[in-house]
């Protein structure tokens, strides 16, 4: 009786499931409605939530493949490496790690291509490696390439995404953002178009430097930009602080930047203020 009173409990237990047999991989959580959304159609959208248009982070290839005309970027080649001045052991492992698992050399990439047929020197900085931090390799390439914009008279275009200068690489990572300055400033005089687009996160020594620089600059919707977080300012000058004062439509409103621009609307409106801008520079004919 007892075996058949466990039996009977067991079949009742063995019941049909109604769960959904959702293959792995093809979902993921929306950071600002928290919905459950299908990874292909935000894709598709321009890494953009369809239903409240909170705006993911992007791959510097991924932005590249969005801003850029087809087969026209030419990555500058430049046969440097990351240096360890402070010989720190886990730094070069993790430099190893990152590059195998993004398939990068560095944090940022650099190189020419055409918007919507307008040359432009585009450089577009990577968060998946080192939080997009500024080390000598980076600046370097940044550098490089506004130099080479100069010497073919073509505007830069500088997509920044970073939590700062690199602090593994000590003092020679501080020294990169007058390094990149002083190029921005060659440019100046030059009479080159530099615009400076802030995507979330743009901060630390990218910020202080570089990326409030340009004669034109745009931010992406909701994106994070400021030098440090907010807790540690308020313990800096002993005040509270306004919510959401360091996003970019805060800035916006307060004059720290130009305009905000959604992903959707991003490449026309770079190639248009390109075009406008051309006969300032002599650059009539810089889409041949």
């Amino acid at each position: 009786m007892i075996v058949d009173k466990i039996k009977k409990r067991e079949n009742k237990s063995i019941r049909p499931s109604n769960k959904v047999d959702i293959p792995a991989g093809k979902w993921m959580k929306c950071d600002g409605c928290k919905e459950i959304l299908y990874k292909e159609a935000v894709k598709e959208n321009n890494n953009v939530c369809p239903l409240c248009g909170y705006a993911f982070r992007m791959s510097s290839r991924r932005r590249i493949e969005q801003i850029v005309d087809e087969g026209t970027f030419e990555e500058f080649k430049l046969n440097i490496d990351t240096v360890n001045p402070l010989n720190l052991k886990e730094y070069d492992e993790k430099l190893k790690t990152l590059r195998e698992k993004t398939n990068l050399e560095e944090a940022v990439i650099c190189g020419i291509g055409q918007i919507n047929s307008q040359k432009a020197v585009i450089c577009v900085m990577d968060s998946n490696f080192f939080m997009g931090s500024m080390g000598s390799v980076v600046g370097e390439k940044l550098t490089y390439s506004i130099e080479k914009a100069i010497s073919l008279k073509l505007p830069v275009i500088i997509f920044s995404a970073s939590g700062g200068a690199r602090m593994q690489e000590g003092i020679i990572s501080l020294m990169q953002m007058a390094k990149v300055t002083e190029a921005v400033s060659k440019l100046d005089e030059a009479g080159l178009l530099y615009i400076s687009v802030l995507t979330d996160p743009t901060y630390g020594g990218v910020t202080a430097s570089f990326a409030m620089l340009g004669d034109i600059i745009l931010a992406e919707p909701g994106a994070m930009i400021g030098f440090t977080g907010q807790r540690v300012i308020e313990q800096t000058i002993g005040e509270s602080l306004p919510d959401g004062f360091q996003t970019s439509e805060f800035l916006l409103e307060h004059g720290f930047i130009d305009k905000i621009v959604e992903r959707k609307m991003l490449k026309d409106t770079l190639s248009n203020l390109i075009c406008l801008n051309r006969g300032s520079y002599g650059g009539e004919n810089n889409n041949e």
